[in-house]
């Protein structure tokens, strides 16, 4: 950029906006549905392949299980507190090393494998329970239905339907999850109201038995696995974990709380918590309510068909005509399509998040990474997800209780790791967290995490009595953990011999030329804040700007001016491309500026300057954007007092008509110092405005001259002042300013 801008009024290609997609947030009920939309599908699935496999005690174990779902989700908003781009992987990393990390993960990726299918084949279950019911009613009941192949085939269909979506990149957005949400909301408002009278019309109240009495859990080869038989089985601890164990997966989906936790709104922590907390009882009652309530409404007899499809049996046995129980069951099956349907979509979403985390992070290699030719997707992360679903649902014929069996393995011990690894940051990171799970006591001026050693010792029970019990589940875990953490082993040295000491864990951005930059072209307000950042580093003023204003009102604009030694930044030309300007080190800086704006749940935008002079690209970036106010830091080389006077230097170059704009500059202590630009009323100490008073008073004790205010003694003396510095006496008068400047014992330097 030259030194004459203001002969420069409409350049080219002169700035270059850079875009990510974690930059619009949500309120926390949009979030909650999110995970809801993961999390509560459970209810469908759930309490059937529990009691099929532990008796009829299994409604408290479900209930046990979302109690103590608190807990864990208490593990995720520590974490999401900590790390704001957490989720299993990033905790463990950071706790225990990469390898763990990676086995974690592959245990993860088990999971989302399965989340899918299985929701996917409970929802063709569902709809095939309905399709029968249908014929019964209309006397033309089926003989020898297929619903397994039918579940399995709808599922496949589920699946492709999804991979195209995700392909295109159009994922399940907050406001229709939303919507999925107040739709199931009223159906289990009608479930819970419908099941209560139907209890109440009954003769007795029957709960289902209690799990502590002998013989009541079942104690089979289906139950115990690999300790059927032995001495260990008969313990009654060991049994409560084994209906624990086989009930976990009702709280499936929580990793989403760490993955959508980017995407929460400004106060994020405590919009968090609020998250957790409609979670929570959302899922306590939906869940929670639909095993007692099958186990008190549907007969013994004939509900060991409904396991597959319990909610559907619960709504044909409810007291009322059958047109309108069918009708109810109807509802059910469209609520439980929808939502099932949008856990299928929320497994491909969440696995092509973690991997392509872990490709950003250099374990994968960048042709994972490679975006789709038409739509810009990471098209062979999901190919690849999909692929291994779809090999899923045919492997298991569409066998809800397999997948059910398979899938717990993957979610309790991606929950065990976690704990482990929030234990481990509390020793090995002691540093003040905004939140901790509770249960924390000190002895001998140590913190002793009762609550989360509690919490883990459950977990990493649970996991290993699971691993004994669930044999079937375990070879397949443990073979498919294996095989990923091996490619993950492969593929992360390969990555690090290309990367050559390059630094990971970078966000990804689109870049694209402006040529006519104004605030209307970033969809960015007049008004705007123009934060200027230069270091990774050190934006600690750019997390202040971020937690005192207003995002709703006032918008944020992040800008860095890439410099570069030609003439005529700004003068037409249009040669310059996105990876002229945009290298390794803006990609650096705009990550850490993207994660202050996730940390704090406000939306900036993000825009790179070429210019051959910095102070000259940020005050014409502000005049183009109409911005109010420029914020930066303190500079390593200049002073607060230099960096003003060449900012205001700058916008003396400005064209007309030049902004009225303050300058920011922040200190690394917490001050702030304000420099209004351009003309302004001059901040005045105490003695000179003494000063001019007593000048007043001596002018105005002539009877002629008692008109006079003070702006006429100011401007006498500066029209003297300037007419002084033209003549001989220009001299003497910086030696008199120089005088006045080193008057308090400051030592100023002279400006650059």
């Amino acid at each position: 950029m030259s030194s004459s801008i203001q002969n420069v009024k409409r350049p080219a290609v002169n700035v270059f906006v850079a875009t990510t997609v974690m930059l619009t947030f949500i309120s926390f009920w949009r979030a909650a549905a999110i995970v809801l939309a993961d999390l509560a599908s459970s209810a469908y699935y759930a309490g059937g392949d529990a009691e099929k496999v532990i008796g009829k005690s299994a409604p408290w174990f479900i209930l046990a299980v979302m109690v103590f779902s608190y807990a864990v989700r208490a593990l995720y908003i520590e974490s999401s507190s900590m790390f704001v781009r957490g989720g299993v992987y990033r905790v463990v990393k950071e706790a225990m090393g990469g390898t763990l990390a990676k086995i974690s993960v592959s245990a993860l990726l088990f999971d989302y494998v399965l989340t899918g299918p299985i929701s996917a084949v409970s929802a063709g279950q569902y709809l095939a329970g309905f399709v029968e019911d249908i014929a019964r009613y209309l006397k033309h009941p089926f003989h020898a239905f297929p619903e397994n192949t039918f579940a399995a085939a709808f599922a496949v269909l589920v699946v492709l339907y999804f991979w195209r979506k995700n392909i295109q990149g159009i994922h399940e957005s907050s406001e229709k999850a939303l919507q999925i949400m107040i739709i199931t909301t009223v159906m289990v408002v009608l479930l819970i109201l419908w099941c209560v009278f139907t209890i109440l019309r009954g003769p007795v109240v029957q709960l289902p038995p209690n799990p502590l009495h002998p013989g009541v859990v079942l104690l089979n080869k289906e139950s115990l696995g690999w300790l059927y038989g032995t001495w260990i089985s008969h313990l009654t601890w060991i049994i409560m974990f084994v209906g624990f164990g086989h009930s976990v997966l009702a709280m499936s989906g929580e990793e989403t709380l760490a993955q959508v936790n980017r995407e929460i709104e400004h106060p994020k922590l405590k919009n968090l918590e609020k998250t957790g907390l409609v979670i929570f009882v959302y899922s306590l009652l939906f869940t929670g309510l639909v095993s007692f309530f099958a186990v008190m409404i549907i007969p013994d007899e004939v509900r060991p068909e409904y396991f597959g499809n319990l909610i559907g049996g619960i709504a044909m046995f409810l007291v009322g005509p059958t047109w309108a129980r069918l009708a109810f069951r109807a509802f059910v099956v469209l609520v439980g399509v929808l939502i099932l349907a949008g856990a299928q979509n929320t497994s491909i979403v969440g696995a092509n998040g973690v991997l392509n985390r872990m490709a950003e992070d250099g374990v994968l290699t960048s042709a994972f990474q490679k975006p789709h030719h038409r739509y810009g997707t990471s098209f062979r992360v999901i190919n690849l997800i999909v692929a291994m679903q779809i090999l899923t649902i045919m492997l298991t014929r569409g066998n809800v209780f397999v997948l059910a069996g398979l899938y717990a393995f993957g979610v309790i011990w991606s929950f065990a790791l976690m704990s482990l690894a929030v234990l481990v940051l509390r020793y090995t990171e002691p540093v003040s967290r905004e939140w901790r799970v509770p249960g924390n006591f000190r002895l001998f001026d140590r913190e002793i995490p009762v609550g989360l050693i509690v919490i883990a010792i459950v977990l990493f029970t649970t996991a290993l009595v699971n691993l004994l019990t669930k044999s079937e589940a375990t070879i397949a875990g443990v073979t498919f953990s294996g095989i990923f953490f091996a490619v993950f082993s492969y593929s992360e040295r390969q990555v690090a011999k290309a990367r050559k000491g390059k630094p990971e864990g970078l966000a990804q951005f689109r870049v694209y030329g402006n040529q006519e930059l104004g605030s209307g072209a970033l969809g960015v307000r007049p008004g705007n804040i123009l934060v200027a950042v230069r270091d990774p580093k050190n934006l600690y003023y750019l997390r202040e700007v971020l937690r005192r204003t207003d995002t709703n009102r006032q918008d944020v604009v992040v800008m860095t001016a890439r410099l570069y030694h030609r003439e005529h930044a700004f003068g037409g030309s249009a040669v310059l491309e996105a990876g002229e300007i945009f290298d390794h080190y803006e990609q650096e800086l705009f990550t850490a500026a993207v994660a202050a704006a996730e940390k704090e749940g406000r939306p900036v935008s993000l825009l790179v300057v070429p210019a051959s002079d910095v102070f000259e690209a940020i005050v014409l970036t502000a005049q183009r954007l109409d911005s109010s106010r420029i914020v930066c830091g303190l500079s390593n080389k200049l002073t607060a007092d230099e960096q003003a006077k060449r900012t205001g230097d700058a916008w003396e170059k400005l064209p007309e008509p030049r902004p009225r704009i303050t300058l920011e500059v922040h200190l690394p202590d917490g001050t702030i110092r304000e420099y209004p630009l351009g003309p302004h009323t001059p901040r005045m100490r105490p003695q000179d405005l003494e000063l001019m008073h007593k000048v007043w008073l001596d002018v105005t004790s002539d009877p002629n001259y008692c008109g006079a205010h003070h702006y006429h003694i100011v401007a006498l003396a500066l029209e003297e002042l300037q007419r002084e510095l033209s003549t001989e006496q220009r001299t003497a008068l910086l030696a008199k300013l120089n005088e006045e400047l080193h008057k308090d014992g400051s030592s100023t330097p002279p400006c650059p």
